[in-house]
């Protein structure tokens, strides 16, 4: 687990590292110490100088002392810690990465192509280090197999009521971002949010699924037509009835309700006929 690691103030400890080398200059000169003096003095320097870390906004340090994970520096600015330690960074920024378009069979079988774009950043130094071998790659190839789990899982369009398919947007993206929270915590990463960039069917089925979609609406749309003709006509009756305009048999009301629904349902203007006769010959 990530802990804090031993600082002092930068600046503090460069005053004392420039005492330091004032101090074995000085004793050098006038030989004081014999021929130890220097070499002390030039190794506790190189110790001084190596406990010295400049740290960026929104980076951290994790120090290795001897191959001992020892702490990690978030604090931004000039910091001396733990001589002779190995620093090794990390960012802390939020970063993206978007998939490549995978081609993936959907939950019914239909092949698919499907992008998403993953929002995340580390917030466990430590895992992020040692947990996996290199964290970025680690979320990339993660982020890719929840696409393609999820795309599997779901439909491209739903055939049933309150089905979930590939098209319901936000319940997609919080799926998948749940499912990338799990699966990424071990690296010591947090996904912010996930979003599906591109959802289409496969070229090879496309414009089969487009004719389908294309017929489906048609169909919609005709059953729309069917039933306000119907209430239309249905009012009709109901207003010639109640108004006494005329007086209908069975075999009159066939005749109107049939002319009717062909006005209001046919694709082409109606054609008037006019009848110089009577209904009955």
């Amino acid at each position: 687990m990530e802990k804090p690691a031993f600082r002092v103030s930068g600046f503090v400890m460069f005053f004392v590292t420039l005492a330091e080398a004032i101090l074995v200059g000085e004793l050098t000169w006038r030989q004081v110490g014999g021929a130890w003096s220097p070499v002390l003095g030039t190794i506790a320097f190189v110790i001084l100088l190596s406990g010295f870390a400049v740290i960026a906004p929104n980076e951290a340090r994790v120090l290795l002392f001897f191959g001992r994970y020892v702490g990690t520096l978030r604090t931004a600015g000039f910091h001396w810690t733990v001589p002779l330690t190995v620093k090794r960074r990390i960012s802390l920024r939020v970063r993206n990465f978007e998939s490549s378009r995978l081609k993936v069979a959907d939950a019914d079988g239909n092949p698919v192509e499907i992008a998403a774009v993953v929002v995340w950043q580390v917030v466990e130094t430590a895992k992020a280090a040692f947990a996996v071998d290199d964290h970025v790659a680690y979320v990339a190839v993660q982020s890719e197999a929840a696409v393609r789990h999820m795309a599997t899982s779901h439909p491209y369009e739903a055939r049933d009521p309150g089905q979930t398919s590939l098209r319901d947007a936000t319940v997609v993206s919080d799926e998948l971002t749940a499912e990338l929270r799990e699966r990424v915590a071990r690296a010591g990463v947090e996904v912010l949010e996930s979003r599906i960039t591109h959802l289409a069917y496969a070229p090879e089925i496309a414009q089969a699924m487009l004719a389908r979609q294309q017929a489906s609406a048609i169909v919609a749309a005709r059953f729309k037509i069917v039933e306000g003709a119907v209430g239309m006509v249905q009012n009709a009756l109901q207003r010639l009835r109640d108004e006494d305009v005329v007086e209908l048999d069975e075999e009159r009301k066939a005749q109107m309700v049939s002319n009717l629904l062909v006005v209001l349902c046919g694709d082409r203007a109606a054609q008037p006929v006019v009848n110089t006769g009577t209904l009955y010959g």
